[in-house]
């Protein structure tokens, strides 16, 4: 993660900084920086949680714009600081408008803002839709294998919900040696449902895949859950459609009502930020009047701070941190500038001199 900001150091034999130049990157173009690369992607996620827990991070609440004409629909601005070797500073601002889906196009749309830590200055602007997906697929494909290493290892798995992060959560649990005897699908859309049922028997390592008529099939049917809805708030409410005790990837964080948690384990990538915006574990610490159902963060379970048994249910829920962002747009930036396609705009920043 060089990011770019070596470029504003100051200028031999002056004091003069140098301002980065500011590049644009498009979806195109993060989309080849990241194709094939899920094991070093899950790598780079791992690596960032190890140094947000070692606290060499900033990750500040995430800002939500609301709006009461549209009630389902907000925005939100995720920024974050990434120290490390190659440290980096930025904001995620992403849109989550789950009406775009009737039209056609996804429910979310994204910019990732990358500024170098040196001055300050902006030096990249790419599409982050793919980024925000990759990052959030690499987080679960990690957690589906440090939750599931004492127990055996899931061989069924169903999707709760087959948008685009059900598909990149397929895709990197495929690209990181995963693989499957059967595939459950369930979707409230069933045009949604019959979409991820063609693009899953496609993919490489296809196998069966079959289409649930109810969630409570595809949960009890399944060793490893994904869930992966717009849901605003818990629709799973009987901890007993969990007793066979699989590995849940509550990716989209609303859906487990509290009676489901307080049976689990539950593991989150960060306890702070997990446990506000009214999220299950949210509303479950309302309930509970405590924290204790949180056993520990995905960084724990890597340490070894933390066990997971089989003889209970393991949740992951992931609030999605910022830093996750810098570091997949960080190694984004790299991969384009070392193509030599990086496209920059010049005299972006026209008023380089305070007096002119």
């Amino acid at each position: 993660m060089n990011a770019g900001h070596a470029q504003s150091t100051l200028a031999h034999g002056s004091s003069e900084i140098i301002v980065p130049p500011f590049a644009v990157i498009p979806g195109s173009q993060v989309q080849r920086a990241l194709d094939g690369r899920e094991k070093e992607i899950v790598e780079l996620v791992e690596a960032t949680y190890r140094l947000h827990g070692a606290g060499r991070t900033v990750n500040p609440p995430s800002s939500f714009l609301r709006f009461p004409d549209r009630p389902a629909s907000r925005m939100i601005a995720l920024p974050a600081s990434l120290g490390g070797e190659s440290p980096v500073d930025g904001m995620k601002w992403i849109s989550s408008f789950p009406e775009n889906v009737r039209s056609g196009i996804p429910r979310a749309s994204a910019v990732l803002i990358l500024n170098d830590p040196s001055t300050g200055y902006p030096f990249a602007c790419m599409e982050s839709s793919i980024i925000s997906a990759t990052r959030t697929a690499a987080s679960a494909a990690s957690a589906a294998d440090r939750l599931s290493r004492d127990r055996p290892r899931p061989t069924r798995i169903g999707f709760f919900g087959t948008g685009l992060i059900a598909r990149y959560v397929h895709m990197f649990l495929q690209g990181s040696g995963w693989s499957f005897d059967d595939i459950g699908v369930y979707d409230l859309s069933l045009d949604s449902a019959a979409g991820f049922r063609m693009y899953a028997e496609q993919s490489r390592n296809a196998t069966r895949v079959t289409v649930h008529q109810g969630p409570e099939e595809l949960i009890r049917t399944s060793d490893l859950v994904v869930f992966a809805t717009v849901a605003g708030e818990p629709h799973v409410s009987d901890p007993e459609w969990f007793d066979h005790n699989p590995v849940v990837l509550h990716v989209s964080l609303r859906d487990l009502a509290p009676q489901v948690l307080m049976a689990s384990t539950n593991i989150v990538d960060d306890i702070e930020h997990c446990l506000r915006a009214a999220t299950s574990p949210h509303l479950t610490e309302q309930l509970t009047g405590n924290r204790d159902f949180v056993h520990g963060t995905l960084n724990d379970v890597m340490a070894g701070r933390v066990d997971v048994p089989a003889d209970r249910p393991a949740v992951f829920s992931p609030f999605g941190l910022g830093v996750l962002d810098l570091a997949v747009g960080s190694y984004v930036y790299d991969q384009v500038a070392r193509s030599g396609e990086l496209q920059t705009v010049d005299d972006f920043f026209h008023e380089r001199r305070r007096y002119g």
